[in-house]
C-alpha cells in the first residue's frame, strides 16, 4: 500500500530524530486505518524502547517501526536483527509487568520504504516469536 505523507513529513525534516517522529506519525495513521487502536507510544524502559503498543481486536501488539528513505542500507524490513528482537522482548516483558494484559500478545513490524515521495508499507503481523534467552514472556 502506498501513502503520501501530510505536512512537512519525513523528507522535509532536518535531522534523524525529527524524521523518526514524522515517520512514526505516518505509521500511526496508517495502522489506525488497518484497524489498530494505539494504546501507548514511545515506551521507554531500561531495556529499550517500543515504538507503538496497539490493540488489534483483543491482541496486544508491540509494534516496531522501521523507515528508510533509500535503499543504500537495504529495505527497512531487513533491519530487525536477533539482538533487536531480544531487546524488544525484554522491554515488552517489562511493559506487561506494569500494564497487565489478559489476552494474547505479539510482535509486529511495520516497515516503511520511501519511494518517489510516498511511503510503501509492509506490515508483518506476528513477525517473530519471543527470542530464546531474552527474559521475555
Amino acid at each position: 500500500m502506498v501513502f503520501r505523507s501530510r505536512g512537512k513529513g519525513f523528507a522535509g525534516q532536518p535531522h534523524n530524530r525529527a524524521k523518526g517522529r514524522a515517520s512514526e506519525r505516518d505509521a500511526e495513521r496508517w495502522l489506525g486505518g488497518q484497524g489498530y487502536r494505539i494504546v501507548d507510544r514511545n515506551v521507554f524502559r531500561k531495556t529499550g524502547e517500543i515504538d507503538l503498543v496497539a490493540l488489534e481486536g483483543d491482541v496486544l501488539c508491540f509494534v516496531e517501526i522501521k523507515a528508510r528513505a533509500n535503499r543504500s542500507f537495504g529495505r527497512a524490513v531487513e533491519s530487525i536483527s536477533l539482538a533487536k528482537q531480544k531487546k524488544l522482548a525484554r522491554t515488552a516483558a517489562g511493559y506487561l509487568v506494569a500494564n497487565p494484559h489478559e489476552g494474547p500478545c505479539r510482535f509486529d513490524v511495520l516497515a516503511m520504504d520511501l519511494e518517489n515521495g510516498k511511503w510503501r508499507f509492509t506490515l508483518i503481523r506476528d513477525a517473530f516469536p519471543v527470542p530464546p534467552s531474552s527474559g521475555g514472556f
